[in-house]
C-alpha cells in the first residue's frame, strides 16, 4: 500500500553566529541536495530566516542540518513553525 507522502512549508529563524558566514549558501546548498524547494535570506537582526518546502523527512534532515550550520557558524537556536506559504516554490534560493 503507497501512501501519500504530503509535504508541508517552515518558516525557520536560525540564531546565532550565521552571518558572515557562508551560511545561506551552505543552507542553499544542503535544501538543493535533499528536495526541498524555498529560499533563505539574512535579517536585520544578525538571524538567518528561512522557508523551506518538502515532506516531513526531508525537513527533518534539513533542521538537524541547521542546528551544525556552515563551518564557522555557531549555532544557538533554530526555531521552526508549519506556515501556510503565500506561493509555491520550484526550487531553493538565496534572496535579499
Amino acid at each position: 500500500m503507497n501512501e501519500e507522502i504530503k509535504n508541508k512549508t517552515l518558516n525557520i529563524r536560525v540564531i546565532g553566529r550565521v552571518q558572515g558566514v557562508f551560511f545561506r549558501d551552505y543552507t542553499r546548498r544542503t535544501a538543493q541536495k535533499l528536495g526541498i524547494t524555498g529560499w533563505v535570506k539574512n535579517c536585520s537582526d544578525g538571524s538567518v530566516e528561512l522557508q523551506a518546502s518538502g515532506s516531513n523527512k526531508q525537513l527533518d534532515a534539513l533542521i538537524s542540518w541547521l542546528y551544525i550550520g556552515s563551518p564557522n557558524a555557531k549555532v544557538q537556536k533554530v526555531d521552526a513553525k508549519e506556515i501556510s506559504p503565500k506561493q509555491t516554490y520550484r526550487s531553493f534560493d538565496i534572496t535579499f
